[in-house]
């Protein structure tokens, strides 16, 4: 469903690799503009400059011209940018001081930049959108952008091969989750019962298991990281491979997973709503008979991350107030509906999701129930740091090269050298 999602994935590598070798941020440790106004009524005028990624940069010029219309004295310039030069090329518009006036940023980006930003205005009402997505506009402690679409991650299980194994319906908790896993493989003859993450940003789509653990990524002033709460939760993840459920040396490739699904050799994975359109396009027609989502199964409780992006406007912008404007139609239940017919994202507005072309898809709605408890990934610039070091420690773990306590242990200690930015 998620078209940009291999590229966003890049992305964050070229991200990591610029925070390890020290050029990732400008001053983005500031405190950043401060002050809030109140954005009022009244129409946009003036030009706006907005920067946007991936399929987003290349549908918004044609989805804009409705905002054109609704407000004549505007005219809204879009620049398409390739997401693997995106990172790079924001660090360059704000350290020579020719930013856009808006763009579209990545929810993992809002620190890397945060001091750019301008603080979202008084009256810019952000309480009716997920709670995940609001918590990663936060930078230092003031709203530095509005969320704008979501992305979050749930578990995908094939019906069919469920029922032969004896299920009617999707596990609860995480006892449930593990006996589904053994009975599709030794009842429903597949290979593997679930795929657990593996391979890049497999510490990040491994989170739901510390956070539904009860477990936090930091106590705000270090990385907390193996406490007995992430230990036991990795515990968990790890008896998928002990037990011959998941395989350690699973193809990471792109389009594995899911021609994995779609044969039936792995009839379950925990992923996000990308997936939707990769399995109908590999599946082909009725295959959506065939499977279900679910909310992910409930330990202390049932947390995803969430994920997506913002938009946000430069503080260096010449045209603040037209630029607010748009992120405020942008940000409209009724505008969040027709850009996901547009475009597929998500909404970030919890209303939008009441509208039939999203309540209506019991496979989508379950999103939109998990992002109700979903959070967002730590606000700090060395959080992808942190996640490439989680990786390489899940690998040692899941190929029996360290036991979960030496490998949370190393991860902390790495966690601790790089600090939390």
């Amino acid at each position: 469903m998620r078209r940009t999602r291999r590229l966003a994935a890049a992305a964050a590598l070229v991200v990591a690799s610029l925070l390890m070798t020290g050029c990732g941020r400008s001053d983005e440790s500031a405190a950043g503009p401060a002050e809030a106004t109140a954005l009022g009524s009244g129409k946009a005028s003036g030009t706006v400059t907005l920067w946007a990624m991936g399929t987003e940069g290349e549908l918004l010029p044609e989805f804009v011209k409705t905002f054109e219309q609704e407000n004549p004295g505007v005219d809204v310039e879009v620049t398409a940018i390739p997401w693997d030069a995106a990172h790079n090329k924001f660090q360059t518009a704000i350290a020579g001081g020719q930013t856009p006036d808006m763009a579209m940023m990545g929810s993992t980006w809002m620190t890397d930049f945060g001091s750019a930003f301008a603080t979202v205005p008084t009256d810019l009402d952000t309480s009716g959108f997920f709670p995940g997505a609001v918590q990663s506009t936060q930078v230092n402690g003031r709203a530095a952008g509005v969320p704008w679409y979501v992305d979050t991650r749930v578990l995908y299980y094939r019906t069919d091969l469920a029922a032969a194994a004896g299920w009617t319906k999707p596990p609860a908790t995480w006892d449930e989750l593990h006996q589904m896993a053994s009975d599709m493989k030794s009842k429903a003859g597949a290979e593997w019962g679930i795929r657990m993450p593996a391979g890049n940003d497999s510490y990040q789509g491994s989170l739901w298991m510390p956070l539904s653990n009860g477990a936090t990524l930091t106590d705000g002033s270090k990385w907390t990281l193996d406490t007995p709460q992430q230990v036991e939760a990795y515990e968990y993840y790890n008896s998928f491979f002990t037990d011959k459920l998941s395989n350690p040396d699973t193809d990471i490739s792109p389009g594995a997973a899911e021609a994995d699904f779609v044969s039936g050799a792995t009839p379950m994975f925990i992923e996000g709503p990308f997936m939707r359109s990769q399995l109908a396009k590999l599946g082909g027609e009725g295959f959506d008979q065939k499977y279900a989502s679910a909310v992910l199964p409930t330990k202390v409780s049932s947390t995803s991350f969430s994920g997506g992006a913002n938009l946000v406007v430069f503080d260096q912008s010449k045209n603040k107030d037209a630029a607010w404007r748009l992120v405020q139609w942008l940000s409209d239940p009724k505008t969040q509906v027709s850009w996901y017919q547009t475009s597929t994202d998500l909404p970030a507005s919890q209303q939008a999701w009441q509208d039939p072309s999203l309540s209506g898809d019991a496979n989508l709605a379950v999103f939109g129930e998990q992002l109700k408890t979903a959070v967002a990934p730590p606000a700090n610039p060395t959080w992808t740091q942190v996640a490439a070091a989680g990786d390489t420690e899940l690998e040692k773990i899941r190929r029996g090269q360290e036991s979960v306590q030496d490998g949370l242990k190393a991860l902390q200690q790495q966690a601790d050298a790089i600090g939390l930015g």
